[in-house]
C-alpha cells in the first residue's frame, strides 16, 4: 500500500531544507529546474494550430525525470512545492505532464506554495493546498512563446544581414536601445561654462563659515547666469566691497523617513550602489539564502523569496521586528504603530511579499559565522532594509542665513543631525554643516570671494543600478528577467563595462542596434514592449487569453520579416585586404563577426582560416612607471575585459587594471 507522499521543488537546496521540516512521511525531491521546454532545434510552435507549444524533456533532464516517475508510481499523495511566481506554475504544470500524472485523481495532486522556507511556513503550506492556477501558467506560457518567436525569427535575420551567432531579444533589445542612445547622447553632449560665487565669511568672533550667491537685485540666481570669468570677478570684486549684513535667518526640522523594504528591482539597485554586486551576482546569493543556510541546526530559509515586485509585509515578521527594536533600542527607536507600504509597481505580480529577513530576531552579526562574506553583506542589507521600515524618521535641524551685501545676497546652510530614527540600522550619508549662531542685522566680514567655474557634464552611462530601474520604470521586464536581460547582453557582446562598470555599447551592439531600430521598430520601442507586459499580467489576472496577445504580435510581425528579408542588403560587405592565406593561397578578407572586426580567408567554406586583426593599442597618455620608456596603453583579456599595459610588451610587462588617469594604483610586474 502506498503510504510516502512525494514533495517536488525546483532545486536540490530547497529540497534539504525543506526534508528537514517534513517527517518520515514524505520524501523531498528535486526537479533540477524546468522538466519541459521548447526544442532547440525548430522553433517548436504550430501557428496554424492557435500557436500550440511543442515542448519536449531536454536530454539533460530525462534521468531525473524517469527517477521522479518510478518514485511518483510508489507514493500515494504527489505534493508540487515549486516557486509562487508564474515560472514556478509554470514547472508544477510541467512536471504533471512529463511525469504522467494527468489520469491520477485530483486528490493524489496538490499544489502548496510559501514565501519562506521555514518550517511554520511550509506546515502551513501543507495545510492550505490549491489547485494549479491556469492563468499564471497562460500568462509565462505567452511570455515564452513569444520570447521564442522574436528570437527564433529575428536572429537568422541577423545572421543573414550582419554576422553569425548574433541574437535578438524582446527585453534584451530594448536594453541595448537604451545604452546605445544614452552613449549617443554621450557623444553629442556640448559642455557650456558657467560660474558661482562663493564666500569666506567670518562672525565677528572669527566663527568661520561658507556663503554661495543666491540673489542679485532680490532676484534668484539662475545656474547659467553668469557665463564668464570676467563677469564672475567682477561679481566678486562688487560684492567683497559691500558690508555685509545678516538679513534673515531661518530655523526649521526636517525629517527624512525610511524606504519602503526591498523588492527584486530595488534590492538589485541598492546592492550594485552600496555592495559593488552585479544583478546576477545578487540573484544568486539572495536564491542561496532562500533555499537555505546550516546556521547550526540544519539548513533553514534566511530570507522571503527574492523574485517579486510587491512592498507587502507580514503582520507576523512587522511584529517580530518591532519587538526586536524595542528590545535593542528601546520604544524611542519604535514607532507607536507598524507602518506598512503600498506596492506601486505597475502590474505587480501576484500575492507576494517583498524581500525580507524570516526571522527578524536574526541579526547579521549572530548568524556571521555561518555565512561567506558575500552572503552576509547582502543579509545584513535586507535585514537592515526591513528592520528600518518600523523605525522612526531621522530627524534634523535645517538653518538658512541670508546676508546682504550691497545688490548681492548670499546664502548659508547648515544641517545638524538631532534623532537618528531608522538610520541607526540602515546608515546612509548625511553631511553635517555646522553654522555659528547668526543674528539679523549682525555684521559679518567676507575673507575671501572666490569665482567658481563649473561645466556642465554629459549624462552618466548606465550602471547595473541604473539600468534596471530605467527598465522597470519604462515597464520592460519583470522581477524574473532583469539579472539574465543585462547578463544576456553582455554575453553576447552588445554592451560591456568601461573601468568604472559602466555599461557602453560594443561596434556590434551599435550596428545591430541601428538595425532593428530602422527596420523592425514595434521589437526595439520601449513603449510597445512594455503594453505586452502589461498584456501578460493581464493574462495572468484572467481577464484576456494569451493566444490572442500573441496573434496581434505574429501576423504583422511576419509579414514585414517576409518584406525585410527581401529589401534589406547584408549591412557589412566583406573588404578585400592585399594579404594572403598562407593555407590556401586565396586573398585575406575583413568579416564582422561577434566581437567585431576579423580577417578570414575568401575561401571560406572550404578554407576556415581566420585570424585577429592587429589593431594600434590606444595610448593613456601616461609613461610606463615600470621602464619609463614605453607608453600605458588599453589592452584587452581574452573575454574582453580592459586592462592598461606598456606599449612595450613583451619587453615590458607592467600591467594594471587601473586607469592611470584615474586612481593612482601601484604598478605590477606582470
Amino acid at each position: 500500500m502506498k503510504q510516502k507522499n512525494l514533495v517536488i521543488v525546483e532545486s536540490p537546496t530547497k529540497a534539504r531544507t525543506i526534508s528537514r521540516f517534513l517527517g518520515k512521511d514524505f520524501i523531498v525531491e528535486s526537479s533540477y529546474g524546468h522538466v519541459r521546454d521548447l526544442p532547440k532545434s525548430k522553433i517548436g510552435i504550430d501557428f496554424e494550430n492557435n500557436f500550440t507549444p511543442s515542448y519536449i524533456v531536454p536530454q539533460k533532464a530525462k534521468a531525473n525525470v524517469k527517477k521522479l516517475k518510478e518514485l511518483a508510481k510508489k507514493t500515494a499523495k504527489i505534493i508540487l512545492a515549486t516557486d509562487e511566481d508564474r515560472e514556478g506554475e509554470a514547472i508544477a504544470w510541467h512536471l504533471i505532464s512529463a511525469l504522467g500524472l494527468e489520469d491520477r485523481p485530483d486528490d493524489n495532486i496538490e499544489r502548496i506554495v510559501f514565501h519562506e522556507i521555514t518550517e511554520p511556513a511550509i506546515q502551513a503550506a501543507l495545510q492550505n493546498p490549491r489547485d494549479l492556477d491556469t492563468k499564471l501558467i497562460n500568462a509565462q506560457q505567452a511570455r515564452r512563446i513569444l520570447d521564442r518567436i522574436v528570437g527564433y525569427k529575428l536572429s537568422p535575420f541577423l545572421w543573414k544581414k550582419v554576422a553569425r551567432g548574433l541574437s535578438a531579444g524582446r527585453v534584451q533589445s530594448v536594453a541595448v536601445r537604451l545604452v546605445v542612445e544614452r552613449e549617443r547622447e554621450i557623444e553629442a553632449f556640448k559642455a557650456e561654462e558657467y560660474w558661482t560665487i562663493e564666500a569666506d565669511v567670518k562672525t565677528g568672533k572669527g566663527e568661520k563659515f561658507r556663503a554661495t550667491l543666491a540673489k542679485t537685485n532680490g532676484k534668484p540666481l539662475e545656474k547659467f547666469d553668469i557665463k564668464t570669468e570676467a563677469d564672475a570677478k567682477q561679481i566678486a570684486e562688487d560684492a567683497k566691497d559691500k558690508d555685509w549684513i545678516v538679513a534673515n535667518v531661518e530655523k526649521k526640522a526636517t525629517s527624512k523617513s525610511p524606504f519602503p523594504p526591498f523588492m527584486t528591482s530595488t534590492l538589485q539597485q541598492e546592492a550594485s550602489r552600496r555592495l559593488g554586486f552585479s544583478a546576477r551576482q545578487t540573484m544568486v546569493l539572495a536564491q542561496q539564502l532562500y533555499e537555505g543556510i546550516n546556521i547550526g541546526e540544519g539548513e533553514v530559509g534566511l530570507i522571503t523569496y527574492m523574485r517579486t515586485d510587491s512592498t507587502s509585509m507580514a503582520q507576523s515578521a512587522v511584529i517580530a521586528a518591532r519587538h526586536y527594536l524595542e528590545k535593542q533600542f528601546g520604544v524611542s527607536y519604535t514607532l507607536p504603530s507598524p507602518r506598512f507600504f503600498k506596492t506601486k509597481t505597475r502590474g505587480a505580480q501576484e500575492a507576494h511579499e517583498a524581500i525580507r529577513p524570516t526571522d527578524p530576531a536574526l541579526s547579521p552579526d549572530s548568524i556571521a559565522d555561518y555565512l561567506d562574506t558575500r552572503q552576509l553583506k547582502l543579509y545584513r542589507l535586507i535585514w537592515q532594509r526591513f528592520m528600518a521600515t518600523q523605525m522612526p524618521p531621522a530627524v534634523f535641524d535645517n538653518t538658512t542665513a541670508d546676508m546682504a551685501a550691497g545688490l548681492y545676497t548670499f546664502r548659508a546652510t547648515g544641517q545638524v543631525m538631532k534623532f537618528d530614527g531608522f538610520l541607526k540600522v540602515y546608515p546612509m550619508k548625511t553631511e553635517e554643516i555646522l553654522l555659528p549662531e547668526l543674528k539679523p542685522a549682525e555684521k559679518v566680514i567676507p575673507s575671501q570671494v572666490l569665482p567658481i567655474q563649473h561645466f556642465t557634464e554629459p549624462p552618466p552611462r548606465y550602471t547595473d543600478a541604473s539600468l534596471i530601474k530605467m527598465l522597470e520604470k519604462a515597464g520592460v521586464g519583470r522581477p524574473s528577467t532583469y539579472a539574465p536581460t543585462l547578463s544576456t547582453i553582455q554575453n553576447r557582446s552588445y554592451v560591456e563595462k568601461d573601468d568604472r562598470k559602466r555599461y557602453r555599447p560594443t561596434d556590434m551592439g551599435i550596428m545591430v542596434n541601428d538595425l532593428l531600430v530602422e527596420h523592425f521598430p514595434e521589437v526595439v520601442d520601449i513603449g510597445f514592449t512594455a503594453k505586452i507586459e502589461l498584456e501578460f499580467d493581464e493574462v495572468a489576472e484572467g481577464s484576456k487569453e494569451w493566444q490572442p496577445v500573441i496573434r496581434e504580435f505574429y501576423e504583422p510581425f511576419s509579414k514585414h520579416l517576409e518584406i525585410k528579408y527581401e529589401e534589406v542588403k547584408k549591412q557589412i560587405a566583406d573588404e578585400v585586404t592585399d594579404g594572403v592565406c598562407e593555407k590556401c593561397g586565396k586573398p585575406m578578407v575583413i568579416k564582422f563577426g561577434r566581437f567585431g572586426k576579423f580577417l578570414a580567408c575568401s575561401g571560406f567554406p572550404e578554407c576556415k582560416n581566420a585570424k585577429a586583426i592587429n589593431k594600434e593599442p590606444v595610448s593613456t597618455g601616461v609613461k610606463c612607471p615600470l621602464c619609463r620608456e614605453g607608453d600605458v596603453v588599453q589592452r584587452f583579456t581574452r573575454k574582453r575585459r580592459l586592462f592598461f599595459g606598456c606599449s612595450r610588451y613583451p619587453t615590458c610587462t607592467y600591467a594594471t587594471w587601473t586607469n592611470p588617469n584615474g586612481k593612482k594604483k601601484e604598478p605590477s610586474e606582470a
